[in-house]
């Protein structure tokens, strides 16, 4: 009786010393440093060329050494990543489901799901939509990420769904950043607004470490996302600004600007 005690006692303090000597992240396969929502503008005022460009940027993002290395360098070597379209305020769809990168051969995996999907289009844009749907998909992930993150690219204004701003705080209240890549790569015309960085940063981003990364050459655009997603993932910010610098008389940005721009079209 007694030697059957001590082996159960010595089984268990065995099991007990292989608990302890494994680090506490090794202990969950869903826990991670980022979880991450790529969420990114297929609307009509993106043309093809530029939507092909984009999905280059970020499968040339996620091949990068330089993201592997940043992976790494986290305190617990993985990430979570989902990459999702948007457009108007009925139309999201996940093109590559939440995915574990935590070595080579899983982000050149992902980055060649994304470049293999074939390119959509669709009417409106709904950054508040994808906002909110991004907040589904990380209440959704089943994983225990240290940070959430949203990143989200377009070429304009919120004109479709409720306020962009009320998604955001929304967001914000659970703990989640969003970030954001405003594409500003031609004058602002139909629908378009002046000065979509500064729309972005004053009603689109925010949480901690919130920044933009705007795009206003054809030649920057990969590099821009590139350097976007190594920051996310390093939980690092760009240098300050490029914001264009603007007077302090300068009235404070409407965050309605595209729901008014879409009323005045239809009552013309």
């Amino acid at each position: 009786m007694v030697c059957s005690r001590l082996t159960h006692l010595a089984a268990g303090l065995a099991l007990l010393w292989t608990c302890l000597a494994q680090p506490a992240w090794a202990q969950s396969d869903t826990e991670v440093d980022l979880a991450l929502v790529v969420a990114v503008d297929i609307s009509f005022s993106m043309d093809t060329d530029e939507q092909a460009l984009q999905r280059e940027g970020f499968a040339q993002a996620f091949r990068s050494s330089q993201v592997h290395d940043a992976i790494r360098s986290g305190m617990i070597g993985k990430i979570a990543v989902t990459y999702m379209e948007w457009a108007g305020s009925p139309d999201q769809k996940v093109i590559v489901p939440w995915t574990v990168l935590d070595n080579p051969e899983s982000l050149m995996a992902f980055a060649d799901r994304i470049s293999s999907t074939p390119l959509r289009r669709a009417q409106r844009t709904s950054i508040s939509s994808a906002i909110d749907y991004s907040v589904g998909l990380l209440e959704s992930s089943g994983m225990q990420a240290t940070r959430q993150v949203i990143d989200v690219s377009g070429d304009g204004p919120n004109n479709q769904g409720r306020g962009v701003s009320q998604a955001r705080d929304e967001a914000l209240a659970k703990g989640i950043t969003i970030n954001g890549l405003p594409i500003m790569l031609r004058k602002p015309g139909y629908l378009d607004i002046p000065e979509l960085d500064v729309y972005y940063k004053d009603c689109v981003i925010g949480g901690q470490g919130a920044f933009t990364v705007p795009v206003r050459e054809r030649d920057q655009f990969i590099e821009a996302i590139k350097t976007k997603i190594l920051l996310e993932i390093a939980n690092l910010m760009p240098e300050q600004p490029p914001l264009i610098k603007r007077i302090q008389s300068a009235p404070p940005t409407n965050c309605l600007a595209g729901e008014m721009q879409w009323r005045d079209r239809w009552s013309n």
